[in-house]
């Protein structure tokens, strides 16, 4: 099927899902199994970013959040992190012009004071020249972890309550998700994950909750638009039933 009429399909369909998330996996194989620099990989990975910031904005979705680095990737031997942070940074300067053009927003979770000051410094000028668009939220996972996330979030609502602004009583989920690096925007509906590894990788732990995973076999660099698409077809094909039996799903679809 062509990339054309599988688009048409799912637009026909109707049901695109309001926020994606993607882990991008397979850069450094990707470019081993091409006889490449490890870091031929990242560059080309770039590539992937923006076809696929494209392709979400065109069809109309509402977030897009990448996990672009994260707190583990600091382990990393340092002349790769050094040279990931310099891409970084020439990534938005190159990019930030085109994202505004075409009314992104860009906007960043994790621990952004982890990165080096010009890095971090690039990505806040590129949030600032984006804020006021009003079309795809494209979301930048970097320094970013699920567990540090959250162990963040319950640090903070323990100051809040030994200052006596919140009582225990108080704490339930959407209390708590105020809490969170992402409390501004609605969880995944689905989950990517690129390399065909079938590991989460402490990467939004508390919104995957219920978001539909899918994971495939290609690596990021090669993940373009058909494969984007192909990705939401299947997550058009299931049933997300949220604990409930399919029984209940259809009749509170027929009222």
């Amino acid at each position: 099927m062509s990339v054309d009429l599988l688009r048409k399909q799912i637009i026909e369909n109707g049901n695109i899902p309001n926020h994606i998330a993607i882990i991008m996996d397979g850069n450094g194989r990707w470019a081993k199994e091409k006889i490449l620099h490890r870091f031929a990989g990242h560059r080309e990975g770039i590539n992937s970013v923006r076809e696929i910031t494209r392709v979400c904005g065109e069809i109309d979705v509402k977030h897009l959040t990448l996990y672009t680095f994260s707190f583990e990737n600091w382990s990393r031997p340092k002349t790769e992190v050094s040279a990931l942070m310099t891409l970084l940074l020439k990534t938005m300067i190159k990019e930030v012009h085109e994202l505004h053009k075409n009314n992104v927003r860009l906007t960043s979770i994790g621990a952004l004071e982890d990165l080096p000051k010009d890095a971090r410094q690039g990505i806040l000028d590129g949030i600032e020249k984006t804020k006021n668009n009003t079309g795809l939220n494209l979301v930048l996972a970097l320094s970013y972890g699920g567990r540090q996330e959250i162990l963040k979030a319950v640090k903070q609502l323990c100051v809040d309550m030994e200052q006596g602004e919140i009582k225990s009583a108080d704490i339930d989920t959407e209390l708590f998700r105020n809490y969170l690096y992402t409390a501004d925007t609605p969880d995944p509906e689905l989950l990517i994950r690129t390399s065909g590894e079938n590991r989460i990788s402490n990467f939004l732990l508390w919104q995957i909750a219920y978001t539909e995973v899918y994971v495939t076999d290609i690596y990021w660099p090669a993940f373009r638009e058909k494969e984007l698409l192909l990705a939401i077809q299947n997550y058009q094909e299931r049933e997300r039933r949220f604990g409930k039996v399919s029984e209940q799903i259809e009749k509170s679809n027929a009222s």
